[in-house]
């Protein structure tokens, strides 16, 4: 594997032994590997976080949002399975840290976020970075992106209580979505394969995400 450039600092190396740990904690996909060594996390974090972020933990970044730990990054870009000729939709754009480690994976990378100011954030921390192949817009992403749809790969980034059925229309045929589905305080990693025969699920380890908000997820507001 090759070693991340250089920068000022120690962010090089905070990186390489962040994926080392992931390698370590059983992440195999070397393409997934090479694209969390080459995006810099820091870079995703607010400016008093960057001595934490390559830390195994998740990140506040503002309207009651976080960034996810990197094992949990690594783990749901490996059962997503993106190859380079794959369209992906992400459902929750956040800082866009999962945006950036999809755009190293996939062909193009269409990302939805509810709140405009992360939004807006994020488009700019791409533009950055030099990734041309993701398009994000400002909407609720339970309802999915159809104008771009049918889609290879489907990725969500909050916790569901069911699967949105939008986004399970909008999976193409061989397609696959990874989504945590379960209750507000805890939930399980899910894969959905679309197959000729039907859908095909399977449930995987157990995380906590943010709740997905939105027409169908969780509404704004619960007791």
């Amino acid at each position: 594997m090759r070693r991340a450039g250089r920068e000022p600092g120690n962010h090089s190396f905070l990186r390489e032994r962040m994926v080392r740990d992931l390698e370590a904690r059983g992440i195999r996909d070397r393409r997934v590997l090479e694209a969390m060594l080459e995006v810099p996390r820091h870079r995703f974090v607010r400016d008093h976080l960057h001595g934490q972020a390559y830390g195994d933990h998740a990140l506040p970044i503002g309207g009651g949002q976080t960034v996810s730990q990197p094992y949990v990054v690594a783990r749901m870009s490996e059962l997503l399975a993106v190859g380079p000729e794959h369209s992906v939709l992400e459902v929750g754009t956040g800082t866009g840290y999962q945006t950036a480690v999809l755009a190293r994976l996939a062909r193009r990378v269409y990302s939805l976020e509810r709140l405009p100011d992360l939004a807006r954030e994020a488009i700019a921390r791409m533009r950055q970075l030099g990734l041309e192949n993701v398009k994000i817009q400002a909407f609720d992403g339970t309802v999915g992106w159809t104008e771009v749809a049918p889609f290879d790969r489907i990725l969500v980034t909050a916790a569901a209580p069911r699967v949105p059925a939008p986004l399970l229309a909008q999976l193409g045929e061989g397609g696959r979505m990874v989504i945590p589905e379960g209750g507000v305080a805890a939930q399980r990693l899910t894969v959905y394969i679309r197959a000729r025969n039907g859908i095909r699920r399977r449930q995987e380890e157990s995380v906590a995400f943010v709740p997905l908000v939105g027409r169908h997820g969780w509404p704004e507001e619960r007791d």
